[in-house]
């Protein structure tokens, strides 16, 4: 048995995302799996809502992949230097953002919510987000 088996968790954990919790994108966010919830070490995955015609305060998440599953809905993600490019996803699709890439993500509808899972190579709960201005790549 290796070092990293021996000392991984024993055990199998369920936990029912039932909490928003704030964040500094200002989106609902709905933990599910983190160091806090399960004792993981080295992901995360939660729930995040963005509200019809809602969006979220332009940040980059410093040092950690994000990996996103839209559950419903289309949501353009503005991104790069000045958040100048952009791309649209839509139930069924994936997403990756890389390391320090800015990004801003924007409900396409004005009636109903968007819904995705959120996967990270980050354990934290209260995820490491840096707000971005884009006016300073502008």
């Amino acid at each position: 048995m290796s070092d990293e088996t021996r000392d991984a968790p024993q055990t199998v954990v369920v936990v029912h995302p039932d909490r928003e919790i704030p964040t500094l994108q200002k989106l609902p966010y709905f933990v599910g799996i983190s160091r806090q919830t399960a004792g993981a070490r080295a992901l995360s995955m939660s729930i995040v809502v963005v509200p019809p015609g809602g969006h979220a305060e332009p940040h980059l998440h410093r040092g950690y992949e994000t990996a996103i599953y839209v559950i419903e809905g289309r949501v353009e993600t503005r991104y790069g230097p000045g958040l100048r490019q952009s791309v649209v996803a839509g139930a069924g699709d994936f997403l990756f953002i890389p390391p320090g890439v800015p990004h801003q993500p924007f409900n396409l509808s004005d009636t109903a919510p968007a819904r995705a899972i959120v996967a990270r190579n980050n354990p934290e709960e209260r995820e490491e987000v840096v707000p971005y201005d884009p006016e300073v790549d502008a």
